[in-house]
């Protein structure tokens, strides 16, 4: 296996804007720009790192941990 891996997410819900299938868009990131991308059609998208840090929200805080027994 190579070690240069993308871990890939599916974003439950999202139609493609070119083709407008739905539940068709993973999400990763390489070189540090997230990438979106239709596995149906091809579509992509891209947003450099440096937007992805500012769209974060940094007042959140965590309010408790699931523990299930």
């Amino acid at each position: 296996m190579s070690s240069d891996r993308k871990k890939k997410r599916f974003i439950a819900g999202a139609s493609c804007p070119e083709c407008k299938a739905i539940d068709t868009m993973m999400l990763y990131i390489e070189n540090n720009v997230e990438k979106v991308k239709c596995v149906q059609c091809g579509f992509q998208m891209a947003q450099p790192g440096a937007q992805v840090e500012k769209a974060s929200r940094p007042s959140e805080s965590v309010i408790g941990v699931f523990k299930p027994e």
